[in-house]
């Protein structure tokens, strides 16, 4: 059986801590905060929870991946504009129209 030692704490601190620790006992519920509190000084000071910052994307990363994503998706319809009309095998009216109207939106996006 661990060693007890008793603390003097202000009626007002008893009342709080009986308030919220449910069915935990009082020194349970005291370890529970102790522990919380000291792992999060723990992440702050980066001893624990470091793996988690090697997995979080930075804004300017992402804007870096949705540009190249879009100018992938230009090349791709570029290509694929290219290659049918070098096989002399004209786009309909409507699909050049829309295609188009793709590349165009795609164009200002990237500008902006």
């Amino acid at each position: 059986m661990p060693e007890k030692r008793m603390l003097v704490v202000e009626a007002d601190l008893v009342k709080k801590i009986d308030e919220n620790r449910g069915d935990l006992s009082r020194s349970e519920f005291i370890d529970l905060l102790i522990e919380g509190q000291l792992d999060e000084k723990d992440d702050a000071a980066g001893v624990k929870g470091h793996l988690l910052d090697d997995d979080a994307v930075t804004r300017d990363e992402f804007l870096q991946f949705q540009e190249g994503a879009k100018e992938l998706l230009r090349s791709f319809l570029d290509f694929f504009i290219n290659y049918g009309l070098e096989l002399g095998k004209g786009p309909r009216d409507e699909e050049f129209e829309q295609l188009s109207r793709k590349l165009r939106t795609l164009s200002r996006n990237h500008q902006d």
